[in-house]
This record gives structure tokens, C-alpha cells and sequence, in this order.
């Protein structure tokens, strides 16, 4: 059976991690946001769809201005980057009249600017899917027991742990770091403690739209921009941090690395059950281990 080929498991194996390390950008932003501010953010999707959207605007233009191709991962960065902007913009203009709302307030709120975003990159970019003139192979391919893979698969699969490893030693080697579980493991003491709270809040949610938008800027040489890929990430995320427990960072990054090889292979034996599957596992994290894998009681 062509499944059980070396070459096969091995190009599935390495798809699955290069997927992994999307989905954990994305889900790292939510967890973020909700062991700090405790609200499940809902935009998290819509910030990994603007980042693709832009990501792609990014680099057709500074390759129509004669730049090499061979920057175009730094364009991509920096497109990411540029929509950092966002983050205090929600959390100051939205986010911060609901914190004391029921939960269900909260979702409707985050799910609003789901809706907003979606009509806004239709305004912005028009129904039709985005391409970019960025191409998977720019860096070349990577050779391994008869298969090949693209360069580029890898260095975002490094990028994607290089941020893991900074958030680690940011959260806990930096001050606002320390600040930022401070907040998470009591707001009362911190704020008595003289912690200003209201930067924490923005400095976190800052963080969950850059991962975000970046994880979305990293993907489009692999698949065009289209309508509705933010709701597909929010499924995968929420996956994610059902298996992985909310909160957990660690988490997380195997929580994401168990639905991206999941992905991977279900999608090349039986692509109509991939979410079904996936899915399948969450239902089953939540009766054996309602906190997740790494979770905690909250």
C-alpha cells in the first residue's frame, strides 16, 4: 500500500509538523488571551485571515518594486508584524467594556468582529481567492529517502519553534512576563501589588493578533486567501485547546502538533472525515480529561 511507503509516511509526517506549527501560532494566540484576560477570543481567526490577505499584498508589491524573491519570507514577517496595530485597537475599543460580562456576552461580542472582518477583507480584497506571486519552491527543495520537500516548509517549522522557545522565556524570564502571570494567577493581588493591569491586557492581546497574523502571513505561498479560511482556523484552534487544556502553552505546542499529523493523514486516507476525527479526539479529551492534556482547574 502506498500509505505504508517510506516516502509517503515521510512527506505525511513532515506536511503534518509544517501544519502543526500554523496551528500553533494560531492557538498559542488564543491561549495567551485566555490565561490572561479570560475570554476566548474568537477574532483569532479573523487576525490569521487579515495576515494572509495582507501577507499576499505585502509581497506582490515589494516584488513589483524590483526586490528579490529571496526576501520574501522577511516580507511575510513583516507583514505580520505591521498588523500589530490591531491588537490594542480591539482590546481598548471592544474587548475592554465586556470583561466583566457573562461569557456568552463576550463570545457574541469577539464573534461580531468575526462578522465585521470577513465583510471588510470583501470591501478590501473583493470574493475572490488571493494568489501570491511568492512561490513555494523560491528556496529550493530538501531531499530525504526519495522524496523531496520544499525549503521553505522548514524554515517555518523552525520559525514556528523559535517563537515558541522567545514566548517561553519571555512569559517567564522578562519582567512583563512576570507581570503577565501575575495577572493570570490573581488580577486582585496584582493590581494591589501595583500592577497595571490595563497595559498587561493590551501587551497580551497585542501578542494573540501578532501570532496570529503572522501564522496566516506564513501560509499563503502554500494556498491562495480566501473567504472563510479565519472560521476553518478558529475549528482547528479550538481543537487544539480543548486537547491541550486552557492555559497550557506547552499544551499547545503538542496539542498542535497532534492535530497537524492528524490533518495530514486522515486527509490523505479519508479527506471528508479529517474534522470529523479531529473532533472525534476533542469529544474524547473532554470525557476522560475534561481539563485537557496539560490543562489545569480554572
Amino acid at each position: 500500500m502506498a500509505l505504508l511507503e517510506p516516502s509517503t509516511i515521510t512527506i505525511l509526517v513532515l506536511t503534518g509538523i509544517f501544519s502543526s506549527s500554523i496551528i500553533f501560532l494560531i492557538s498559542a494566540g488564543l491561549q495567551i488571551v485566555f490565561g490572561i484576560q479570560r475570554i476566548l477570543n474568537l477574532t483569532v481567526g479573523s487576525f490569521y485571515a487579515i495576515g494572509a490577505y495582507v501577507g499576499i499584498t505585502f509581497i506582490n508589491f515589494f516584488l513589483k518594486m524590483g526586490f528579490s524573491v529571496v526576501y520574501g519570507l522577511l516580507f511575510l514577517i513583516l507583514a505580520g508584524l505591521s498588523l500589530s496595530f490591531l491588537g490594542p485597537t480591539i482590546e481598548r475599543g471592544v474587548l475592554n467594556f465586556v470583561y466583566k460580562k457573562e461569557e456568552a456576552f463576550q463570545l457574541l461580542a469577539t464573534f461580531g468582529l468575526v462578522l465585521i472582518f470577513e465583510d471588510m477583507i470583501k470591501l478590501i480584497w473583493g470574493s475572490y481567492p488571493q494568489i501570491s506571486d511568492f512561490g513555494i519552491l523560491t528556496y529550493g527543495e530538501f531531499r530525504f529517502l526519495d522524496t523531496s520537500f520544499p525549503v521553505y516548509y522548514f524554515l517555518v517549522i523552525i520559525s514556528a519553534f523559535l517563537i515558541a522557545f522567545l514566548l517561553e522565556f519571555f512569559i517567564k524570564k522578562t519582567r512583563q512576563g512576570k507581570k503577565m502571570r501575575s495577572v493570570a494567577d490573581d488580577i486582585e493581588m496584582s493590581e494591589g501589588l501595583g500592577v497595571k493591569v490595563r497595559n498587561i491586557y493590551i501587551l497580551s492581546f497585542t501578542i494573540g493578533t501578532v501570532l496570529g497574523t503572522l501564522a496566516g502571513a506564513l501560509i499563503i505561498p502554500v494556498t491562495a486567501a480566501v473567504l472563510g479560511m479565519g472560521i476553518e482556523a478558529i475549528v482547528l484552534a479550538f481543537a487544539v485547546v480543548v486537547i491541550a487544556g486552557l492555559g497550557s502553552m506547552r499544551g499547545a505546542l503538542l496539542a498542535s502538533l497532534i492535530v497537524g499529523l492528524l490533518q495530514a493523514f486522515i486527509t490523505f486516507i479519508f479527506p471528508e472525515l479529517t474534522t470529523f476525527v479531529i473532533y472525534l479526539i476533542v469529544i474524547a479529551v473532554l470525557l476522560i480529561k475534561p481539563t485537557g492534556l496539560m490543562g489545569k482547574e480554572i
